[in-house]
């Protein structure tokens, strides 16, 4: 019997040992971006971006709340599919760009409050935490 717990105990420890190396380790979890620019404009609606563990991220755009995630070490970005729920308003146009502005921006920084994105066409996006 103890030949199966010191393989299982190695095991758990190991993984206790994985760090995360996505834009997650290095902004603020458990709060919420705002997006307050999109290359350089004020967005017309409410768009905001929360960060999980392990690169998740979640937030609400203008229509539909979502969800994707990156798994790329920071400060890389590679923004996976989005999943949106598929609620109509009269903003689905704005929030089809943020999605495809996301989907395409390829570096972050982040500096505490403050989380830029951007990608090498010069797009960026700029989020705020407004607390």
């Amino acid at each position: 019997m103890n030949r199966f717990v010191i393989p299982f105990a190695a095991a758990s420890v190991l993984s206790a040992c994985v760090y995360d190396e996505t834009l997650s380790a290095y902004a603020v979890t458990g709060k919420t971006y705002h997006l307050t620019e999109i290359n350089g404009a004020a967005p017309e609606s409410a768009i905001t971006l929360e960060l999980g563990p392990n690169g998740a991220i979640s937030g609400q755009a203008p229509c539909n709340r979502y969800n994707t995630s990156t798994e790329d070490p920071y400060p890389w970005l590679k923004i996976t599919a989005i999943i949106a729920t598929k609620m109509a308003c009269p903003a689905l146009a704005e929030e089809s760009a943020y999605f495809d502005a996301l989907e395409s921006m390829t570096l972050s920084e982040a500096a505490g409050p403050i989380l830029l994105l951007s990608n090498d066409a010069g797009d960026e996006m700029e989020f705020r935490i407004l607390n």
